[in-house]
């Protein structure tokens, strides 16, 4: 067998324990154990930091093996290559010869290779009568196939602990912008706070980092940058907290003090959601339809008995008239998801919900507030359910607000027709009426 004996080297090269612990594992090679000479070869370029080895030294092992003739490395196929060092410069596109034997050392060195001088130095092989190598004086790839499993091993953690980095990294990313938008976004809505202290710490901690950083130096910063973000985020919670406070606070004492006290409105039961609503429904809701059904006349009536004309109201009634609560839940079932706890249960709940949607559309708190001084809270928040549920058709939620409050205030704007609109549109079909 070839790895079978242990061989010195030719001339002054010294042995040492180590090219005798390569031979030693290289004997040990089970005689059915074989690799993909390419596979591994990769394997060996991404486990390169770990094993010490230069990329030119693997460009010479990539030479090396070219002249292995099989892909699969195995004992039975022999494990020695000869080529000469011209060979070799040749295959490496030019490498110096000088540069090559430098190399070379380095891969036994390293226990990728090992020598099998022949008595004078020079790399040949004998061939018996058949043609077949009887002997061969060369370079052993022996501890290539021994250390297969430890190469792709080593070639694992070198990929893990890249991709390790890579996440780290782009962690650091999404924190650094982070703190840098939230840091803006305070300074410009004034809220109170040492923010160029933050961000001087936060300048700090990112050019403290070094041009080449270890894992160890990447994880402590990344700890210190969202130690950082939390504490931004938490001062600015704080903030949002209390203004909402603040304007809900507000927002329910106008409400009290412009309704009317004989509404019982919050009394009034809510609707379930209709389930299968259609998708289809009229193109303009607030066209005024031309003839009433005998359900909503009915309902009408009864609303005008039970309520009174809402103060500011602009059409030729004398008031802008406000709706039952369930039908306006069954006309715009959209709404309740942004109630509290999912659900909507007097008018209160309405206008809280109507608020957040009123953020989420991007109307602006000016316009919504307009909208309640010329309809009332309670149509305010009616009509902020109508444009939730109309939300794909309206370019502009704060634009077509105005609108409607500019209508509502010269008596042209009635909510009637818009919610029988919405309430056609998502009954059943089994009870829509041609």
């Amino acid at each position: 067998m070839e790895t079978g004996s242990i061989t010195t080297p030719f001339g002054r090269r010294p042995m040492t324990l180590g090219m005798l612990a390569s031979q030693v594992m290289a004997g040990e090679i089970k005689p059915d154990q074989s690799v993909d000479k390419w596979k591994l070869f990769r394997a060996l370029c991404e486990a390169k930091p770990l094993l010490g080895i230069s990329d030119r030294a693997l460009a010479v092992l990539n030479a090396l093996l070219s002249f292995y003739p099989k892909n699969e490395l195995a004992q039975e196929n022999g494990l020695i290559v000869f080529p000469s060092n011209i060979q070799l410069s040749l295959r490496t596109h030019g490498m110096a010869e000088q540069t090559v034997r430098r190399h070379l050392a380095a891969l036994v060195e390293a226990g990728l290779l090992l020598r099998k001088d022949s008595p004078n130095g020079k790399r040949y092989v004998r061939r018996d009568r058949a043609g077949e190598v009887n002997e061969a004086f060369g370079f052993s790839l022996a501890p290539l196939l021994a250390r297969a499993e430890e190469i792709e091993q080593l070639a694992a953690e070198v990929m893990a602990e890249r991709l390790h980095v890579q996440r780290l990294r782009e962690r650091i990313t999404l924190c650094r912008r982070d703190i840098a938008k939230l840091i803006e976004a305070a300074v410009e809505e004034k809220v109170e706070g040492d923010w160029q202290g933050l961000h001087r710490e936060f300048r700090e901690l990112i050019e403290g980092l070094p041009r080449s950083p270890t894992t160890a130096q990447l994880e402590q910063l990344l700890d210190e940058l969202t130690a950082l973000r939390a504490d931004i985020l938490n001062r600015l919670e704080i903030r949002v907290k209390s203004t909402k406070q603040r304007g809900n606070a507000d927002y329910i004492e106008r409400h009290i003090q412009s309704s009317n006290p004989e509404s019982n409105s919050e009394l009034e039961p809510g609707f379930e959601t209709k389930q299968g609503a259609m998708a289809e429904q009229d193109n303009r809701l607030t066209a005024m339809p031309r003839e009433r059904g005998r359900g909503e006349a009915a309902g009408s009536g009864r609303q005008d008995e039970t309520r009174g004309r809402r103060p500011g109201s602009h059409d030729e009634g004398g008031g802008l008239k406000t709706f039952p609560l369930g039908l306006v839940l069954q006309a715009c079932p959209e709404i309740l998801a942004y109630g509290p706890h999912g659900e909507i249960r007097n008018w209160r709940d309405l206008m809280t919900a109507a608020v957040m949607v009123r953020s989420m559309l991007g109307v602006s708190p000016s316009a919504y507030e307009e909208a309640a001084n010329a309809m009332g809270p309670e149509n305010a928040a009616t009509v902020m359910a109508c444009i939730l549920e109309r939300g794909g058709h309206i370019n502009s939620a704060g634009g077509y607000l105005r609108d409607l409050t500019r209508r509502s205030e010269k008596g042209e704007f009635a909510i009637g027709p818009m919610l029988m609109a919405l309430l056609r549109a998502n009954a059943p079909t089994g009870r829509k009426t041609g």
